[in-house]
């Protein structure tokens, strides 16, 4: 394996030179149009690694949540989260897959944290291929806090910028989920890291984005050809061929899914000790859907193994 920025620097550098997204997210520039023309360059890497088999599964189903989103209805992904490539393969996939894959890959609209717009030109140049919603997510405000604890006014000014952003992202959703976008979010709020098992639990604030939504799909991601680099940042992450299978699960009723995780934890609640809702039932309905895409994961994972 060899760092991306390494291997494919020559194709990175025109990537850069086209690149026109912002480096600064501000509450004005929060939405964000895929650049079609640094497209290419990804796809052409992502041909380059990808093993026979590579495929999404159920992608009828994402049709059919294409056609309720056109419709009018509010329609989310949410998807495991294991390489900043997610995307970039989801996306290449459905646009492979003929039927109307294209129109699915076409209709994506990602909610992408405020790091990949800042990081460095490397990581914006990858991020800004694909059409984007920036919010400030809250494991970033986290560690702002503690980055910025000894300058209070650094600290106001940019929990101020955090608000501003997230309120800008949020009214721009309402607006965008309603006109045949199919959002996607990784509910884990970042991609998952062996050593650290809370990584792959799904965050809070991941209710609130069921709750405002009509239907979703949850989906599995087994294999990875952009794997973690331990020494480096996202621009250093390793490049590697793998066979990569998305499975997309059966659309799901988002009010009853969480109606039925509340009944669940109230049931247990009262037979354990007699006080019914005593656990965070935002956090409970995150973990149900965390839980449904672990299943997912090692079911596909058994398969992929075995062909």
């Amino acid at each position: 394996m060899e760092p991306i920025s390494r291997k494919y620097r020559d194709r990175i550098m025109r990537m850069i030179a086209a690149s026109q997204g912002p480096a600064f997210v501000s509450d004005k520039n929060v939405y964000q149009l895929g650049n079609s023309a640094i497209l290419p360059f990804i796809d052409g890497m992502i041909e380059d690694n990808l093993l026979p088999g590579s495929e999404v599964r159920g992608i009828d189903r994402l049709e059919s949540l294409l056609e309720s989103s056109r419709s009018g209805e509010p329609c989310l992904l949410l998807l495991e989260h294991y390489s900043n490539f997610d995307l970039p393969v989801f996306h290449y996939l459905l646009a492979k897959a003929g039927g109307k894959g294209r129109e699915v890959a076409d209709a994506l609209l990602a909610i992408a944290g405020i790091k990949l717009n800042e990081s460095n030109p490397v990581v914006l140049a990858f991020t800004e291929a694909y059409t984007r919603l920036v919010i400030y997510p809250s494991r970033s405000i986290e560690s702002l806090k503690e980055k910025l604890k000894e300058s209070p006014k650094d600290l106001v000014a940019e929990m101020m910028r955090s608000t501003a952003v997230n309120l800008a992202s949020m009214r721009k959703l309402s607006e965008l989920k309603k006109e045949g976008k199919l959002v996607l979010v990784f509910p884990s709020g970042t991609r998952y890291r062996p050593w650290d098992p809370s990584s792959k639990r799904g965050v809070r604030e991941i209710d609130s984005y069921i709750k405002s939504f009509s239907k979703m799909c949850l989906i599995a991601i087994n294999g990875n050809i952009l794997r973690l680099n331990t020494e480096g940042g996202m621009e250093d992450d390793l490049v590697c061929e793998d066979r990569v299978v998305y499975t997309v699960s059966q659309v799901i009723d988002c009010h009853e899914f969480r109606e039925t995780v509340k009944a669940n934890y109230r049931l247990r609640d009262e037979i354990k000790s007699g006080h019914p809702f005593r656990d965070d039932k935002k956090q409970a309905i995150v973990d149900e859907a965390m839980a449904q895409l672990e299943r997912l994961h090692e079911a596909t994972e058994k398969d992929r193994l075995t062909q």
